[in-house]
Protein backbone atom coordinates (compact mmCIF):
# COMPACT_ATOMS: atom_id res chain seq x y z
CA UNK A 1 0.00 0.00 0.00
CA UNK A 2 1.29 3.80 -0.94
CA UNK A 3 0.63 6.47 1.43
CA UNK A 4 1.05 9.90 0.70
CA UNK A 5 3.51 11.35 2.90
CA UNK A 6 3.49 15.46 2.56
CA UNK A 7 6.43 17.69 3.24
CA UNK A 8 6.64 21.74 4.23
CA UNK A 9 9.54 24.00 4.20
CA UNK A 10 8.19 26.03 6.43
CA UNK A 11 5.12 27.64 4.86
CA UNK A 12 1.77 27.93 6.32
CA UNK A 13 -0.95 25.40 5.89
CA UNK A 14 -3.64 26.90 3.72
CA UNK A 15 -6.93 26.82 4.71
CA UNK A 16 -6.98 24.02 7.17
CA UNK A 17 -10.48 23.14 6.85
CA UNK A 18 -9.85 22.83 3.08
CA UNK A 19 -6.54 21.21 3.03
CA UNK A 20 -6.63 17.31 1.78
CA UNK A 21 -5.32 14.99 4.62
CA UNK A 22 -2.92 13.79 2.64
CA UNK A 23 -1.01 16.95 1.59
CA UNK A 24 1.13 19.42 3.19
CA UNK A 25 0.70 22.99 1.88
CA UNK A 26 3.70 23.31 -0.45
CA UNK A 27 3.14 19.79 -2.33
CA UNK A 28 3.03 15.65 -1.62
CA UNK A 29 5.30 12.39 -2.72
CA UNK A 30 4.13 9.14 -2.58
CA UNK A 31 5.91 6.48 -0.43
CA UNK A 32 5.81 2.84 0.33
CA UNK A 33 5.06 2.07 3.70
CA UNK A 34 6.93 -1.33 3.60
CA UNK A 35 10.25 0.35 2.49
CA UNK A 36 9.30 3.79 4.82
CA UNK A 37 8.68 1.48 7.93
CA UNK A 38 10.56 1.12 10.99
CA UNK A 39 12.66 3.93 10.83
CA UNK A 40 14.72 5.59 13.53
CA UNK A 41 13.02 8.74 14.71
CA UNK A 42 14.37 12.11 12.98
CA UNK A 43 17.10 14.20 14.24
CA UNK A 44 14.37 16.62 16.06
CA UNK A 45 11.69 15.36 18.49
CA UNK A 46 9.21 16.76 16.09
CA UNK A 47 8.35 14.78 13.42
CA UNK A 48 9.57 15.38 10.27
CA UNK A 49 8.89 14.53 6.10
CA UNK A 50 12.53 13.62 6.87
CA UNK A 51 13.13 11.51 4.13
CA UNK A 52 11.80 13.49 0.99
CA UNK A 53 12.62 16.61 0.11
CA UNK A 54 12.27 18.32 -2.70
CA UNK A 55 15.63 20.16 -4.50
CA UNK A 56 16.20 23.87 -3.19
CA UNK A 57 14.17 23.52 -0.90
CA UNK A 58 15.66 24.40 2.50
CA UNK A 59 15.94 22.60 5.93
CA UNK A 60 13.06 20.71 6.64
CA UNK A 61 10.59 21.81 8.94
CA UNK A 62 7.63 19.87 11.29
CA UNK A 63 4.80 18.53 8.91
CA UNK A 64 1.71 20.15 9.83
CA UNK A 65 -1.06 18.24 8.64
CA UNK A 66 -2.61 15.82 11.41
CA UNK A 67 -3.40 12.82 8.99
CA UNK A 68 -0.04 13.01 7.91
CA UNK A 69 1.53 13.15 11.00
CA UNK A 70 -0.68 10.06 12.17
CA UNK A 71 0.68 8.23 9.28
CA UNK A 72 4.12 9.20 10.75
CA UNK A 73 3.69 8.63 14.44
CA UNK A 74 1.98 4.83 13.27
CA UNK A 75 5.76 3.94 11.45
CA UNK A 76 8.35 5.81 12.99
CA UNK A 77 9.07 3.73 16.06
CA UNK A 78 10.40 6.11 18.76
CA UNK A 79 10.56 3.95 22.21
CA UNK A 80 12.02 0.40 20.76
CA UNK A 81 14.27 1.44 17.97
CA UNK A 82 16.37 -1.78 18.43
CA UNK A 83 15.20 -4.99 17.32
CA UNK A 84 13.42 -7.53 19.79
CA UNK A 85 15.62 -10.64 19.95
CA UNK A 86 12.99 -13.67 21.69
CA UNK A 87 15.41 -16.72 22.18
CA UNK A 88 12.63 -19.64 22.20
CA UNK A 89 13.74 -22.33 24.48
CA UNK A 90 10.41 -24.17 23.63
CA UNK A 91 11.31 -27.79 24.93
CA UNK A 92 14.75 -27.46 24.44
CA UNK A 93 15.52 -27.96 28.00
CA UNK A 94 14.28 -31.72 27.81
CA UNK A 95 12.03 -31.72 30.89
CA UNK A 96 14.77 -30.46 33.52
CA UNK A 97 14.27 -27.69 35.24
CA UNK A 98 17.93 -26.88 36.01
CA UNK A 99 18.32 -26.81 32.52
CA UNK A 100 15.85 -24.12 32.02
CA UNK A 101 17.21 -22.18 34.51
CA UNK A 102 20.96 -22.35 32.91
CA UNK A 103 19.17 -21.84 29.44
CA UNK A 104 17.62 -18.37 30.68
CA UNK A 105 20.54 -17.54 32.44
CA UNK A 106 23.16 -18.01 29.46
CA UNK A 107 20.50 -16.37 27.21
CA UNK A 108 19.78 -12.80 29.00
CA UNK A 109 23.47 -12.47 30.95
CA UNK A 110 25.66 -13.78 28.18
CA UNK A 111 23.83 -12.97 25.18
CA UNK A 112 21.36 -10.17 26.03
CA UNK A 113 18.51 -11.66 24.83
CA UNK A 114 15.45 -9.37 25.42
CA UNK A 115 13.14 -12.43 26.10
CA UNK A 116 13.19 -15.94 26.41
CA UNK A 117 10.09 -18.12 25.35
CA UNK A 118 9.31 -21.66 26.68
CA UNK A 119 5.88 -23.57 25.72
CA UNK A 120 2.75 -24.89 27.36
CA UNK A 121 0.17 -27.20 26.43
CA UNK A 122 -2.29 -29.36 27.71
CA UNK A 123 -1.81 -32.45 25.94
CA UNK A 124 -5.14 -34.18 26.27
CA UNK A 125 -6.49 -31.44 25.10
CA UNK A 126 -4.37 -30.66 22.32
CA UNK A 127 -3.89 -34.09 20.73
CA UNK A 128 -6.52 -36.48 19.65
CA UNK A 129 -6.07 -40.18 21.46
CA UNK A 130 -5.11 -41.49 18.25
CA UNK A 131 -2.04 -39.02 18.31
CA UNK A 132 -1.54 -39.28 22.27
CA UNK A 133 -1.20 -42.88 22.33
CA UNK A 134 0.50 -43.23 19.23
CA UNK A 135 4.42 -43.42 18.90
CA UNK A 136 6.89 -40.58 17.93
CA UNK A 137 7.05 -39.24 14.62
CA UNK A 138 11.11 -39.39 15.33
CA UNK A 139 11.70 -42.39 17.49
CA UNK A 140 15.25 -41.25 18.08
CA UNK A 141 14.09 -38.07 19.47
CA UNK A 142 11.36 -39.11 21.68
CA UNK A 143 11.87 -39.12 25.72
CA UNK A 144 8.64 -41.66 26.05
CA UNK A 145 7.17 -44.36 25.01
CA UNK A 146 4.04 -42.89 23.00
CA UNK A 147 4.07 -39.63 21.58
CA UNK A 148 1.68 -38.15 24.48
CA UNK A 149 4.12 -39.76 27.36
CA UNK A 150 6.98 -37.56 25.10
CA UNK A 151 5.29 -34.44 25.27
CA UNK A 152 4.35 -35.21 29.11
CA UNK A 153 7.79 -35.80 30.05
CA UNK A 154 8.92 -32.12 28.68
CA UNK A 155 5.78 -30.46 30.29
CA UNK A 156 5.79 -27.93 32.81
CA UNK A 157 3.32 -27.34 35.41
CA UNK A 158 2.11 -23.64 35.82
CA UNK A 159 3.94 -23.12 38.85
CA UNK A 160 7.15 -24.28 37.19
CA UNK A 161 6.39 -21.74 34.52
CA UNK A 162 5.40 -19.21 37.83
CA UNK A 163 9.26 -20.06 38.35
CA UNK A 164 10.56 -19.75 35.48
CA UNK A 165 9.43 -16.06 35.06
CA UNK A 166 10.96 -15.45 38.54
CA UNK A 167 14.72 -16.44 36.95
CA UNK A 168 13.83 -14.24 33.88
CA UNK A 169 13.60 -11.04 36.00
CA UNK A 170 16.25 -12.41 38.15
CA UNK A 171 18.70 -12.35 35.21
CA UNK A 172 16.99 -9.19 33.67
CA UNK A 173 15.35 -11.09 30.74
CA UNK A 174 11.33 -10.66 29.70
CA UNK A 175 9.49 -14.01 30.21
CA UNK A 176 7.12 -15.92 27.70
CA UNK A 177 5.57 -18.85 26.13
CA UNK A 178 3.53 -20.06 23.50
CA UNK A 179 0.50 -21.52 23.96
CA UNK A 180 -1.32 -24.68 22.25
CA UNK A 181 -5.10 -25.03 23.81
CA UNK A 182 -7.55 -22.81 25.56
CA UNK A 183 -6.47 -24.44 29.03
CA UNK A 184 -2.95 -23.48 28.54
CA UNK A 185 -3.89 -20.16 27.63
CA UNK A 186 -5.90 -19.53 30.71
CA UNK A 187 -3.05 -20.94 32.52
CA UNK A 188 -1.25 -18.85 31.51
CA UNK A 189 -3.02 -15.77 31.22
CA UNK A 190 -3.02 -16.00 35.29
CA UNK A 191 0.50 -15.26 34.95
CA UNK A 192 0.27 -12.01 32.88
CA UNK A 193 3.45 -12.09 31.10
CA UNK A 194 4.02 -9.05 28.81
CA UNK A 195 3.42 -11.15 25.81
CA UNK A 196 1.94 -14.65 24.83
CA UNK A 197 2.53 -16.54 21.58
CA UNK A 198 0.55 -18.39 19.33
CA UNK A 199 2.07 -20.82 17.15
CA UNK A 200 2.15 -21.74 13.65
CA UNK A 201 -0.23 -24.91 14.64
CA UNK A 202 -2.95 -23.28 16.34
CA UNK A 203 -2.80 -19.47 14.70
CA UNK A 204 -6.74 -20.95 13.72
CA UNK A 205 -8.08 -21.42 16.66
CA UNK A 206 -9.78 -18.79 16.96
CA UNK A 207 -11.61 -19.78 20.02
CA UNK A 208 -8.35 -19.11 22.16
CA UNK A 209 -7.51 -15.98 19.91
CA UNK A 210 -11.17 -14.72 20.99
CA UNK A 211 -10.09 -15.96 24.70
CA UNK A 212 -6.68 -14.26 24.37
CA UNK A 213 -8.55 -10.81 23.49
CA UNK A 214 -10.93 -10.91 25.72
CA UNK A 215 -9.12 -11.79 29.08
CA UNK A 216 -5.66 -11.21 28.40
CA UNK A 217 -4.40 -7.67 28.33
CA UNK A 218 -0.24 -8.18 27.13
CA UNK A 219 0.96 -8.74 23.62
CA UNK A 220 -0.72 -11.44 21.25
CA UNK A 221 2.33 -12.45 18.99
CA UNK A 222 1.26 -14.73 16.28
CA UNK A 223 3.64 -17.20 13.90
CA UNK A 224 2.05 -17.84 10.39
CA UNK A 225 4.24 -20.45 8.98
CA UNK A 226 2.14 -23.23 7.02
CA UNK A 227 -0.85 -20.56 6.92
CA UNK A 228 -2.03 -19.55 3.76
CA UNK A 229 -2.12 -15.85 2.39
CA UNK A 230 -6.78 -16.46 3.14
CA UNK A 231 -6.23 -18.04 6.60
CA UNK A 232 -3.92 -15.06 7.10
CA UNK A 233 -6.42 -12.87 6.32
CA UNK A 234 -9.26 -14.49 8.22
CA UNK A 235 -6.80 -14.32 11.58
CA UNK A 236 -5.96 -10.80 11.07
CA UNK A 237 -9.78 -9.88 10.51
CA UNK A 238 -10.69 -12.21 13.51
CA UNK A 239 -8.53 -9.90 15.45
CA UNK A 240 -9.98 -6.79 14.71
CA UNK A 241 -13.15 -7.93 15.19
CA UNK A 242 -12.12 -8.67 18.57
CA UNK A 243 -10.11 -5.22 18.88
CA UNK A 244 -7.15 -6.78 19.60
CA UNK A 245 -5.35 -6.16 16.63
CA UNK A 246 -3.05 -3.04 18.12
CA UNK A 247 -1.47 -5.32 20.40
CA UNK A 248 -0.31 -8.19 17.56
CA UNK A 249 2.92 -8.78 16.00
CA UNK A 250 2.57 -11.31 13.20
CA UNK A 251 5.65 -13.27 11.94
CA UNK A 252 6.66 -14.35 9.04
CA UNK A 253 7.68 -18.14 8.82
CA UNK A 254 8.31 -20.94 7.20
CA UNK A 255 7.63 -23.76 9.20
CA UNK A 256 10.96 -26.54 9.15
CA UNK A 257 13.52 -28.11 11.59
CA UNK A 258 15.68 -26.76 9.90
CA UNK A 259 14.67 -24.87 6.79
CA UNK A 260 17.39 -24.39 3.79
CA UNK A 261 18.04 -20.79 2.81
CA UNK A 262 15.89 -21.04 -0.39
CA UNK A 263 12.46 -21.70 1.51
CA UNK A 264 13.29 -19.21 4.31
CA UNK A 265 11.58 -16.51 1.76
CA UNK A 266 12.41 -13.38 3.77
CA UNK A 267 10.49 -11.25 1.49
CA UNK A 268 7.07 -12.10 3.31
CA UNK A 269 8.53 -10.03 5.66
CA UNK A 270 7.77 -6.98 3.27
CA UNK A 271 4.75 -8.86 2.12
CA UNK A 272 3.67 -8.84 5.37
CA UNK A 273 4.58 -5.23 6.14
CA UNK A 274 2.67 -3.93 3.00
CA UNK A 275 -0.46 -5.60 3.64
CA UNK A 276 -0.67 -5.79 7.99
CA UNK A 277 1.44 -3.08 8.88
CA UNK A 278 -1.09 -0.23 9.56
CA UNK A 279 -3.60 -3.03 10.57
CA UNK A 280 -1.48 -4.50 13.88
CA UNK A 281 1.21 -3.51 15.95
CA UNK A 282 4.22 -4.91 14.79
CA UNK A 283 5.83 -7.06 12.56
CA UNK A 284 8.71 -10.25 13.35
CA UNK A 285 10.19 -13.50 11.83
CA UNK A 286 10.59 -16.91 13.45
CA UNK A 287 13.49 -18.13 12.02
CA UNK A 288 14.61 -21.88 11.64
CA UNK A 289 17.04 -21.77 9.40
CA UNK A 290 20.82 -22.22 10.04
CA UNK A 291 23.80 -19.17 11.03
CA UNK A 292 22.84 -15.81 11.62
CA UNK A 293 23.40 -13.90 8.41
CA UNK A 294 19.68 -14.10 7.61
CA UNK A 295 18.72 -12.99 10.82
CA UNK A 296 20.65 -9.29 9.99
CA UNK A 297 18.69 -9.25 6.27
CA UNK A 298 15.50 -9.86 8.11
CA UNK A 299 16.16 -6.24 10.32
CA UNK A 300 17.09 -4.84 7.13
CA UNK A 301 13.75 -5.68 5.17
CA UNK A 302 11.76 -4.37 8.42
CA UNK A 303 11.25 -7.00 10.72
CA UNK A 304 11.36 -5.86 14.32
CA UNK A 305 10.60 -8.96 16.16
CA UNK A 306 13.18 -11.59 16.03
CA UNK A 307 12.93 -15.22 17.16
CA UNK A 308 15.34 -18.13 17.21
CA UNK A 309 15.56 -21.49 19.02
CA UNK A 310 18.19 -22.07 21.17
CA UNK A 311 19.83 -24.87 22.87
CA UNK A 312 23.17 -24.85 24.87
CA UNK A 313 24.22 -28.08 22.98
CA UNK A 314 22.97 -28.28 19.02
CA UNK A 315 23.16 -32.28 19.59
CA UNK A 316 20.86 -33.08 21.98
CA UNK A 317 18.12 -35.37 21.65
CA UNK A 318 15.28 -33.71 20.31
CA UNK A 319 13.87 -32.29 17.61
CA UNK A 320 14.41 -28.60 17.61
CA UNK A 321 18.14 -28.70 18.75
CA UNK A 322 19.35 -28.98 15.01
CA UNK A 323 17.89 -25.52 14.16
CA UNK A 324 18.72 -23.77 17.28
CA UNK A 325 21.51 -21.54 18.13
CA UNK A 326 24.18 -22.07 20.87
CA UNK A 327 24.99 -19.33 23.42
CA UNK A 328 27.79 -17.95 21.47
CA UNK A 329 25.56 -17.87 17.93
CA UNK A 330 22.85 -15.85 19.87
CA UNK A 331 25.38 -13.28 21.48
CA UNK A 332 26.54 -13.05 18.00
CA UNK A 333 23.13 -12.39 16.10
CA UNK A 334 21.98 -9.70 19.09
CA UNK A 335 25.19 -7.95 18.64
CA UNK A 336 25.03 -8.32 14.39
CA UNK A 337 20.89 -7.51 14.36
CA UNK A 338 21.28 -4.49 16.78
CA UNK A 339 24.29 -2.63 14.76
CA UNK A 340 22.52 -3.29 11.98
CA UNK A 341 19.74 -1.81 13.39
CA UNK A 342 21.60 1.23 14.73
CA UNK A 343 23.02 1.53 11.24
CA UNK A 344 19.70 1.67 9.58
CA UNK A 345 19.05 5.90 9.12
CA UNK A 346 19.25 8.45 6.70
CA UNK A 347 21.73 11.16 7.03
CA UNK A 348 20.39 14.03 9.59
CA UNK A 349 22.81 17.09 8.39
CA UNK A 350 23.94 17.50 4.70
CA UNK A 351 27.46 17.14 6.11
CA UNK A 352 27.31 14.94 9.41
CA UNK A 353 30.01 16.27 12.48
CA UNK A 354 32.06 13.01 11.54
CA UNK A 355 32.51 13.99 8.19
CA UNK A 356 33.60 17.86 8.59
CA UNK A 357 37.08 17.66 9.72
CA UNK A 358 37.46 15.13 6.54
CA UNK A 359 36.00 17.45 4.27
CA UNK A 360 37.92 20.73 5.36
CA UNK A 361 41.18 18.43 5.02
CA UNK A 362 40.58 16.44 2.22
CA UNK A 363 37.25 18.01 0.12
CA UNK A 364 38.17 19.56 -3.37
CA UNK A 365 35.69 22.16 -4.18
CA UNK A 366 35.32 24.26 -7.17
CA UNK A 367 36.50 27.51 -6.96
CA UNK A 368 38.55 26.74 -4.18
CA UNK A 369 40.68 24.09 -5.44
CA UNK A 370 39.54 23.09 -8.77
CA UNK A 371 39.39 25.18 -11.99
Amino acid sequence: MSVVIGYSDGGTPQSGANLPADSCARGTIKVNCAAYGRQSRPPSNDLQCWRHRAPGRGSLRPCRVPAVRKILESRVVSDRAQPQVVAEIGCNHKGDMAIARALIESAARFANADFVKFQKRCNRELLTAEEFDGPHPNPSNSYGATYGAHREFLEFDPDQHRQLMAWCAEFGTGYSTSVWDLTSTAEMIELNPPMLKVPSACNLHFAMLEMLARDYRGEIHISLGMTTPDEQDAIVAELERLGAHQRTVLYACTSGYPVPFEQVCLREIARLTELYAHRVKDIGFSGHHLGIAIDVAAVTLGAHWLERHFTLDRTWKGTDHSASLEPDGLRKLVRDVRAVATALTYKSAPILDIEAPQRAKLKRLPGVHLA
